[in-house]
């Protein structure tokens, strides 16, 4: 088993021992699905609305993310944790093959771009990913594991860049490339 690195932020506010190690010991519950989960990026926000968490856990070729917001800290940390283990039970043989393949690493860089016109919507921020031929299936399930209405990917069968997104019926479509 991996060390876990687990990076807590805080937004709004300062993170506390015990908050961390409330984390800490949440996250922990997960490597037993896992035993290459390495590190889990977990921020915490304070905000008008409540108080939300957001983990991300990058693994071999996919990243499984989830978002929580309640009017309690511990809660929202407690409700992002069955988040992804409910992703995790959903998608676990299909996530075991594909770590089993051994895939790049979807890990975004982010970078920021400033517009000069002032009221004018703006690129705020950019994401550069590395992107590895799937096929539509597994972008579908790496689209879900994320909780994206939509995920770019690069296409096996067609060896073309190509979008799936989730439409309102409850099914997906499939954006690709005529040039």
């Amino acid at each position: 088993m991996a060390l876990l690195k687990i990076v807590v932020r805080g937004k709004n506010f300062e993170v506390t021992n015990a908050l961390k190690e409330w984390v800490e010991k949440k996250i922990g519950k997960l490597e037993k699905y896992f035993d290459n989960i390495e590190e889990a990026h977990v921020v915490l926000t304070v905000g008008r609305r409540g108080h939300r968490a957001e983990v991300t856990i990058p693994l071999d070729g996919i990243i499984l993310r989830g978002e929580e917001e309640t009017d309690d800290m511990y809660s929202s940390i407690d409700r992002v944790i069955a988040k992804i283990e409910k992703q995790i039970r959903k998608y676990k043989t299909r996530i075991d093959r594909k770590l089993k393949s051994k895939g790049l690493k979807d890990l975004a860089h982010h970078t920021s771009v400033v517009t000069e016109e002032p009221g004018e919507p703006k690129i705020v921020r950019t994401k550069k990913f590395d992107m590895k031929p799937m096929l539509v299936e597994e972008a579908v399930m790496q689209m879900n594991l994320i909780g994206h209405d939509f995920f770019v990917f690069h296409n096996a069968e067609t060896e073309e860049i190509s979008v799936v997104y989730q439409r309102k019926d409850g099914n997906y479509g499939l954006i690709e490339p005529e040039l």
